[in-house]
């Protein structure tokens, strides 16, 4: 077989230098799929340049370290959710911290690659199915107690610095809400401590080489923190610089740890737009009952001038635990969050929360059914709109004249002023344990509508 002449396969190179160029040009104008503040109502998200709600429920926190992660997201997706939340912890059985360890000591200028690789897997998964990540870059409770103990940026666990060089302490007995570990007071507006500053900065670049090439991510920056406000500004304020210069934009939020959305703490959340796009309000869902509601209603009124998403990464309750309510407690929050308005729901792992049990699945599924099914993203809270209504019976959003849902905790019957409709409506009435759909039922126009549910339990209706 006669060779090709030399011509010829510089003609092959040259062909194949342009397919790669052609395709790479193809790769860079291709939209970029990223999570964003809804433009026509920025109280929610959107996603690939469309309103998503987000819900979720998974069985542990810092799930890029969990064994059977695929399936675990596979079966969140298959429910419905898309929502999960990501702490860069390292304190379960199992894990592993993100820098190499060398004669028993750690050394923070060489990387543990399986934690990246792990936390890149988890990055790709995630997005590959559209489920919407919500980090916790600093994990509070990494740096307290036992866990500080054996925490690489502990001055005796590293080769890197000393207590004395840094004031950092080598052991921290308290709680974080004690706030007495100085590794949150290292930035510049409070200590500048430069030293340990620097190794904080490459932990966190390490994780945006990783983040950043997905747009499924949001960033939150602690976990209940009690710390300076300077804190989290700092690190918020450096997220969003390092996308800058990648010519990105990400969204922001910090976690306080005060449970009342009224305390001071939370002011610097949001009152600062210009620093945290979102506000995270997990800790409202230590409240029960109609106080739950009220609370997060009287946030929605404080930021209408600047509305922004609320998000629930966690929500409490669990049988199981019951310090921060029961099961009934943690789905009556998930449903009255997304009733009330607000951008997020998520159940708590399963130590404090439902996780993905079988309830979590049933109300994630039945949410999805009854909101495919409405236009939430055009509606409102409307339980003005209520009347015969005991405390935490019923919760209504909807958009005037045009849909409405109900959603009831436990059965029971109130009256619904559906006055702009002029038309014959559909009534349709939804089993939330069940996820199933009673018959829908038409009922000509009137100005009242009396809504009594089947049976005791949890119950939604649609009116359209």
């Amino acid at each position: 077989m006669r060779e090709s002449k030399p011509g010829f396969k510089w003609l092959l190179i040259v062909f194949a230098v342009l397919t790669l160029a052609c395709v790479s040009a193809q790769a860079r104008s291709r939209p970029r799929r990223n999570i964003e503040i809804y433009r026509p109502n920025p109280a929610y998200w959107q996603y690939n340049a469309k309103p998503v709600l987000l819900l979720g429920g998974t069985k542990d926190d810092n799930l890029f370290q969990i064994p059977g992660l695929k399936e675990h997201l596979d079966l969140l997706k298959s429910v419905g959710g898309n929502y999960v939340r990501n702490t860069m912890s390292s304190r379960d059985e199992g894990n592993v911290w993100p820098f190499k360890q060398l004669n028993g000591k750690y050394d923070l200028n060489q990387w543990n690659e399986e934690y990246w690789r792990r936390f890149e897997n988890f990055l790709k998964l995630t997005h590959e199915r559209d489920i919407i990540v919500q980090i916790e870059v600093w994990a509070t409770f990494d740096y307290y107690r036992d866990n500080w103990a054996v925490n690489p940026f502990n001055p005796k666990n590293n080769v890197n610095y000393s207590a004395k060089e840094t004031g950092l302490p080598e052991q921290v007995n308290s709680h974080p809400t004690r706030c007495e570990n100085n590794f949150f007071w290292s930035v510049p507006a409070e200590r500048n401590q430069k030293t340990v500053l620097k190794f904080q900065q490459r932990f966190v670049d390490k994780m945006l080489s990783y983040s950043l090439k997905f747009g499924n991510v949001l960033y939150c920056m602690d976990n209940e923190t009690s710390v300076t406000p300077e804190w989290g500004k700092y690190w918020s304020q450096y997220i969003k610089a390092k996308a800058k210069a990648a010519s990105l934009r990400v969204q922001t939020t910090e976690m306080w740890d005060k449970w009342d959305l009224a305390h001071s703490m939370h002011n610097a959340t949001f009152d600062h737009p210009e620093t945290y796009s979102f506000v995270d309000i997990s800790q409202n869902n230590h409240q029960k009952g109609q106080r739950h509601w009220d609370n997060a209603q009287r946030q929605r009124a404080r930021i209408a001038d600047n509305v922004r998403p609320l998000n629930n990464v966690k929500i409490y309750g669990a049988d199981e635990y019951g310090r921060f309510g029961m099961d009934r407690d943690g789905m009556e929050r998930f449903w009255r969050n997304i009733f009330g308005g607000l951008a997020s729901a998520r159940f708590h792992r399963p130590d404090a929360g439902l996780g993905l049990g079988k309830k979590a699945q049933a109300n994630i599924r039945s949410m999805r059914l009854l909101t495919d099914k409405m236009d939430v993203f055009t509606c409102a809270p409307h339980n003005d709109l209520l009347s015969d209504r005991k405390p935490n019976e019923a919760y209504c959003l909807a958009n005037p004249g045009k849909e409405y849902a109900v959603y009831f905790p436990d059965g029971g019957k109130v009256t619904l002023d559906i006055g702009p409709l002029k038309k014959p409506v559909t009534v349709r009435w939804l089993d939330i344990m069940k996820c199933r759909w009673a018959d829908a039922e038409r009922i000509e126009a009137k100005s009242k509508l009396t809504l009594r549910c089947p049976s005791q339990g949890y119950w939604a209706v649609l009116i359209q």
